[in-house]
This record gives structure tokens, sequence and C-alpha cells, in this order.
């Protein structure tokens, strides 16, 4: 038992002297995110039917702050909660959601994406709660989407120019999923699709589940060290972003938006990981505290994504 002890505690100060701590020793490249300033943050004057595909915390950031209330990730209150529902219902939007147990809501990870609009982009714009639709011609003004914090561990590069339909988490198949989606964002210049980055993971804790083994892996100079990851996810959210070279570079049409939860959630880039985890710092589902502060960020982001795609005129 003594050699196990010997083992980890070796390694562990091995990580922690080879500078593995996110917080003090990352640089962030520059990111030319679309510039909305010139666009008002007044809710639109006519209401618009907004969707939102998510899972528990998108589930959470909809919610009230409070003590558990509704069913599974479709909560009126949750401990988590940021309170985004009824600032969007606050401002003019009527707020639908589809998500777990739905055919629209069910499979929200970015390797579901590329099929779930390719195939299924009538029923997202006629979607009004889970699998119920819309009993007249009214159709989803916005669609918001996001996948899960688990979504940012990516475990390596990938080889170009990847599978957009493949589950194996690289930067490769995450860029052809996403790159897939604007041809089918294109035919329906009339709906605005708002992409939620996916919240960062919460930072691995030495001896925690997991740890020593990553641990391990970092000191032996294996691909999937727990600071590659969090490089691999920094990398992949600002490329998501960044209009000027990043997915949008050769998008024409002012449909499509990304706002930048992953980000908020990591404090604006003091950290490739949450700031606002939760358990203790174990959990990755976002705090109240950091659900709420981005909440407040998307309600004025949308308000002015609505000005700058013309939604009001559609």
């Amino acid at each position: 038992m003594k050699y196990i002890r010997f083992f980890v505690v070796t390694f562990a100060a091995a990580i922690i002297s080879s500078g593995c701590n996110s917080q003090s020793t990352q640089q962030f490249d520059h990111v030319m995110k679309l510039d909305l300033t010139k666009y008002s943050d007044k809710k639109p004057e006519k209401k618009l039917n907004l969707l939102f595909i998510h899972h528990s915390c998108g589930a959470a950031l909809m919610a009230e702050p409070g003590e558990k209330k509704g069913e599974y990730c479709l909560y009126s209150a949750h401990p988590n909660g940021g309170g985004l529902r009824s600032l969007l219902e606050q401002n003019n939007y009527a707020v639908h959601e589809a998500t777990y147990g739905s055919k629209i809501g069910q499979d929200t990870d970015i390797c579901h994406w590329n099929a779930k609009f390719r195939d299924d982009m009538n029923i997202i714009l006629q979607t009004d709660l889970q699998d119920r639709l819309y009993s007249d011609d009214s159709v989803n003004n916005i669609v918001l989407f996001k996948s899960c914090y688990p979504a940012n561990e990516i475990i390596s590069e990938g080889k170009e120019p990847g599978d957009p339909d493949s589950c194996e988490k690289t930067l490769a198949n995450y860029k052809a999923a996403y790159n897939h989606l604007l041809g089918y964002f294109k035919n329906r210049p009339d709906t605005l699709f708002v992409v939620l980055t996916a919240p960062p993971l919460a930072e691995p804790v030495l001896f925690t589940k997991g740890k020593i083994m990553n641990t391990i892996k970092t000191v032996l100079g294996r691909p999937d060290t727990v600071e590659k990851i969090g490089k691999r996810a920094r990398l992949f959210n600002n490329w998501l972003n960044d209009v000027e070279n990043g997915w949008l570079k050769d998008y024409e049409l002012k449909n499509v938006v990304v706002f930048d939860y992953y980000d908020v959630l990591s404090g604006h880039g003091k950290s490739n990981w949450s700031v606002y985890p939760t358990q203790g710092g174990r959990d990755s589902h976002p705090s109240s505290e950091g659900n709420q502060s981005a909440a407040a960020e998307f309600i004025r982001f949308i308000n002015q994504a609505v000005r700058f795609a013309g939604v009001d005129d559609f």
C-alpha cells in the first residue's frame, strides 16, 4: 500500500510542477465575435415564437432559482435556476421547449445535430412543447439549441474533413457537424438559429474520480490529458464564435448567431473550465449564480440578434 501511495503522490507532484494549472497559465487567442452593439437591446415590437432544444443545463438556465419544481428538464424552479424563461417572456417571446423524451429533444450531442436539422427541420419549426406541434399555422421564429458539457471533453484534433455524424469527440468531427448545418439554415432565411455553446466542464481535482488516471496520462504525455482537453474546448468554442476566421466567416446571411455560454461560465477567459461549478467544484452543472449571469447576458444578446437578423420583419 505504501508503494501505491508513493506512486500517486509522485505523479500528483509532477503534474503540479509541470504547470498544468489552467487558470494561472492559460493564454487565449483573440476572437472576432459578432458585434451587435449598434442594435437596440429593447424587447421586440411583436411577440416571437422561440423554441429551445436542451437537456439538464438548459432546463436549469430556464428555471427560476429555488426548490426544484416540474418534470425532469422542464423545471419551473431549480436550485441552479437562472430565470431565463421569465426574462424571455417579459421581453415578448413565447417560449417553447423540447428536451428528453421527445423526438426533437431526446438527442443533443454535437453528432446528432446534422441528422436532426436535415431530417426534422419542419417538425422543429412547428414544435410547441415536446412532441406537441402547433394546432394552427404558427412557426418558430427563433430556434435555440445547445449540447451539454460532456461535449467539451474533446479527445483529439481528429482527421480532416471530419464526419458530421460521428460521435467520436474530435475537433474535426465537431467542425464538420456545424459546417453541415449552415446548408440547412441557409434554406430557412426567415428563421433565426441561435447556437448556445456547451457549458464548460468543471476542472478535475486531484484524487477525485478519474483524476489519478488523468494525472498519469499527463505525465506520460498522452494526447488526452486534462490540460489539452481544456485547451481544445476553448479552441473549438473560439472557432464557433469567430466571424472573421471561424465557423461563420463565409456565411452570407444574418440568420445564424452564437451565444457563448461556455465563455460566460468560464469567466470570459479566466479559465478553460467552469468558474461556476456545483457540488463543491466536482459537478459541471452550472450554479444559479452562473446561470443568472448567463441569462442576463443572453436577454440583451437575443434582443440585439433579433434586430441584426431582421426577425421583426419576417
